[in-house]
């Protein structure tokens, strides 16, 4: 049964042309036809409420029926629709209605036999655009879907290691955990500082092997109750929580660090060796409490230090705290 519903715009500028395909259309049942005198009304009206079929002269001064088709189909991208293109002309050779195919116009309907296609085609234009906005609005739920579940995703999909998000949500239990509890929080981050010339080096698949690699191996080196994230294309976080502060050293992450820059890791490609840069950011509960990302900035500039010096350096974290007025204090805690 046909849609009598279907949302249909008819643009001519001959207000007679219009008129008639205008009744012929309502004589056969549709309810919501629109009649637009020319193109720059019909794009205001489109824009206004998307329509499923366009009816078209495809000779209009100003702007032709081809012209109006590419603004209705960039109209259409931006509201994830199709909307039918049908377009009146008389022309009948085959290089013009090539042409208007090539443009995104769907169907045609001869002014000469206007009376007896019209409503045969609105039918297949109702099946056509019901079947493509209908494709439309499923795969727009499927991205929406997608969205949800990456923003929810703790995962690192090409290594099995926690990401960034759940490395921040970690990191802020053991900072909560330390300032009840005392002891001290440590987040140690870990870069390869030559992971852009390897990338120059080595195929894509080598540089997953690579990842996937080195994310194995530091989950062999750090004690089972540790958390090792991946958070970063070439950046690993470690996460600990130590109840007495004085084990929280770069001592008692050493052999992290030794195990990933003097022991080469195999690939298809052969052993590759990597160079890490690593960072021990720590927080005591006896000290203020430091936001996640106060630890982090910490750690990140921790890191540049260490790719310079190719050492294993610890720090701490800058607090700030809110004095009377306008003016924050900076206090650096060694």
């Amino acid at each position: 049964m046909p849609n009598l519903d279907l949302p249909i715009l008819v643009v001519d500028d001959a207000k007679f042309s219009s008129m008639v395909v205008g009744r012929t259309l309502r004589k056969a049942g549709y309810r919501d036809v629109r009649i637009a005198n020319n193109a720059t009304a019909a794009l205001d009206f489109i824009e206004q409420r998307p329509v499923s079929v366009l009816i078209a002269d495809w000779l209009m001064p100003e702007m032709d029926g081809l012209e109006l088709t590419d603004q209705v189909r960039q109209q259409d991208e931006q509201d994830n629709h199709y909307t039918y293109v049908i377009l009146l002309t008389g022309r009948e050779g085959v290089e013009a209605l090539s042409e208007a195919f090539d443009r995104g116009v769907d169907d045609f309907i001869y002014k000469s036999d206007m009376s007896k296609q019209l409503i045969p085609r609105i039918y297949a234009a109702d099946r056509m655009t019901d079947r493509q906005n209908t494709l439309l609005e499923a795969n727009s739920l499927l991205i929406a879907n997608n969205r949800e579940l990456e923003s929810s995703n703790i995962i690192d999909l090409e290594t099995g290691l926690c990401n960034n998000r759940y490395s921040r949500e970690r990191l802020a239990r053991c900072l909560r955990q330390a300032e009840s509890r005392g002891g001290s929080t440590a987040y140690v981050l870990c870069g390869i500082r030559n992971w852009q010339e390897l990338k120059r080096k080595h195929s894509p698949a080598v540089i997953s092997e690579l990842a996937v690699g080195i994310s194995r191996r530091l989950n062999h080196l750090v004690r089972p109750m540790d958390s090792v994230c991946r958070i970063g294309d070439n950046q690993f976080a470690i996460i600990a929580y130590f109840p007495n502060s004085d084990y929280c050293t770069t001592k008692a992450f050493r052999r992290v660090f030794d195990g990933i820059n003097h022991k080469a890791l195999k690939t298809s490609a052969g052993y590759i060796s990597v160079e890490a840069g690593m960072v021990l950011c720590r927080a005591d509960g006896k000290d203020p409490l430091p936001s996640v990302q106060q630890m982090e900035r910490a750690a990140v500039q921790g890191l540049m230090d260490a790719y310079e010096t190719r050492r294993f350096t610890g720090t701490k974290p800058e607090i700030g705290e809110q004095t009377s007025g306008s003016h924050l204090v900076t206090r650096q805690h060694r």
